[in-house]
């Protein structure tokens, strides 16, 4: 039947009893699936991360220009990582670090939530602020 058709004759279950073909034409069945597989990559989001860089003793103007920032990045949709890198001796203001990270997060509550709390990881303290569902 598959060859009066000029169609393939494909075996979609092997280990059932009697096995089961379909006549189909293949390569057109194959480019269908290439073209899900390309539709369903496009759809799928991809997740952007941003980083924001602060000192421990940044400025009030330094940091209010680098929320607004975050704030544009939470909008769009992107991850804030938000970083107090300490250099020196400067590691003994850890706990001032901690206080302007979550001040940092306080004030982005309505743009963003923070997914982790500040952690110290070798020089940096690091957190990382996820954008709100919008509904």
């Amino acid at each position: 039947m598959a060859d009066e058709l000029d169609l393939d004759l494909v075996e979609i279950s092997a280990k059932a009893d009697p096995p089961v073909c379909k006549i189909l034409d293949y390569q057109k069945y194959l480019y269908q699936q290439k073209k899900k597989a390309k539709e369903m990559k496009q759809n799928s989001t991809k997740i952007v991360i941003k980083e924001i860089r602060f000192g421990p003793n940044t400025d009030e103007h330094d940091f209010q220009f680098k929320l607004k920032h975050a704030q544009e990045f939470l909008g769009e949709g992107s991850k804030v990582k938000a970083s107090v890198f300490f250099r020196g001796r400067s590691i003994q203001f850890s706990d001032q670090g901690e206080k302007l990270l979550l001040r940092f997060a306080v004030e982005l509550e309505e743009y963003g939530r923070a997914e982790s709390m500040p952690k110290l990881e070798g020089k940096r303290m690091i957190m990382m602020l996820a954008p709100l569902k919008k509904k």
